[in-house]
């Protein structure tokens, strides 16, 4: 069992950063695949980004190329994602996700664990 935490988010003004922590605890926390969605409301579910066992490979939405970064620190067993020059579209409910495999990585299907949320909302 992995238990997943995020929090960092918050309201900004368009234009602005917030980084947003998902912290793990249960299990190995390099042995996972990590990932974020997010869900607007009345849309569905979207992947946003993910990050490989080591971090060495990082893979994100169009929508988020060049503003989003993902990192990970297995020593601190937390994921970092760092939002810049965020758009009212990017307003969501931000979920962190953890998966045994890499297969599945950009579907929600592909996870094991689930954090409960945290909201981003981003204004004009």
């Amino acid at each position: 069992q992995v238990q997943l935490v995020e929090s960092g988010g918050g309201l900004v003004q368009a234009g602005g950063s917030l980084r947003l922590s998902c912290a793990a605890s249960g299990r190995t926390f390099s042995s996972y695949v990590m990932g974020w969605f997010r869900q607007a409301p009345g849309k569905e579910r979207e992947f946003v980004t993910g990050i490989s066992y080591s971090g060495g490979r990082t893979y994100y939405a169009d929508s988020v190329k060049g503003r989003f970064t993902l990192s990970r620190d297995n020593a601190k067993d937390t994921v970092y994602l760092q939002m810049n020059s965020l758009k009212p579209e990017d307003t969501a409910v931000y979920f962190c996700a953890a998966s045994r495999s890499m297969r599945g990585l950009t579907t929600g299907s592909g996870y094991d664990y689930w954090g409960q949320g945290t909201q981003v909302t981003v204004s004009s």
